[in-house]
């Protein structure tokens, strides 16, 4: 008995160890990582609108971080038509950010940053009722396990919005793990032009993400409560922040 008992103690310590080496060979990572990003979607949306006037996307992007500060820079970008919609040009959007995350307790994770969204050539400042397009937002989020709360405040005129600097976006969400490489995807978010009250709205989205192993695809209805008129294309009058679906494929690697 007294060796059976030994020889159980002996296995459950080897086991632990061989977990303890499995959890550590996950958890070593690289000082520095470099990943990339390409996606098709049917539909670019921003905040619940549509900025390709409801038509599909092609999107890509990179990403570096150093794991033991948490510090990050990154670089996305998107083909667009919503500058040319309101009289601008261009037909790109490129999103440079960079900022700081990691824990403040084992419950509690943040993540703090500024990111700049940059339109070439959008001229919209030479158009009548609309600023410079490109926009300069500082953002602030808490993670709890799978939920988030995040605001992100312009410092900068918003999107072509006149005198619209200091509008800000509170965003909140979950992203739960569903088993078998599901992701069950949950936001709602509410967006504050500053001096222009019509362009106000609240958006939500409810959708799925499936790791496919070759690719991710992600399933999602979106939709807002947005200004009809405020947010109807100049080209064809479609609502763009009307309810959809959105389909996306994309890979990191």
């Amino acid at each position: 008995m007294n060796k059976l008992l030994l020889a159980a103690a002996l296995g459950a310590a080897f086991a632990a160890g061989a977990v303890h080496a499995q959890e550590a060979a996950v958890a070593a990572k690289p000082d520095n990582e470099v990943s990339f990003n390409a996606a098709v979607v049917s539909d670019y949306r921003f905040r619940g609108i549509s900025q390709t006037r409801l038509q599909p996307a092609v999107q890509g992007g990179a990403d570096y971080v150093n794991n033991p500060t948490g510090l990050y820079l990154g670089a996305w970008a998107s083909s667009i038509k919503w500058t040319r919609d309101a009289g601008g040009d261009g037909d790109v959007e490129l999103d440079i950010y960079g900022g700081k995350r990691g824990q403040l307790s084992d419950a509690v994770s943040y993540d703090v940053g500024v990111l700049t969204y940059v339109y070439p050539s959008n001229g919209l400042k030479n158009v009548a009722g609309f600023a410079n397009a490109n926009t300069t937002e500082v953002y602030g989020q808490l993670g709890f396990g799978p939920a988030y709360v995040k605001y992100s405040h312009s410092v900068t005129n918003l999107f072509g919005f006149v005198d619209s600097k200091n509008s800000g976006y509170l965003d909140v969400g979950a992203n739960i793990e569903a088993g078998e490489g599901n992701t069950i995807n949950l936001h709602a978010g509410h967006q504050k032009v500053k001096n222009n009250d019509v362009s106000n709205y609240t958006d939500w989205k409810v959708g799925v993400t499936r790791d496919f192993g070759i690719v991710s695809g992600a399933l999602a209805v979106v939709g807002t409560n947005a200004s009809k008129t405020a947010y109807a294309s100049p080209v064809n009058g479609k609502f763009t922040g009307k309810t959809a679906l959105v389909l996306t494929i994309s890979k990191t690697f």
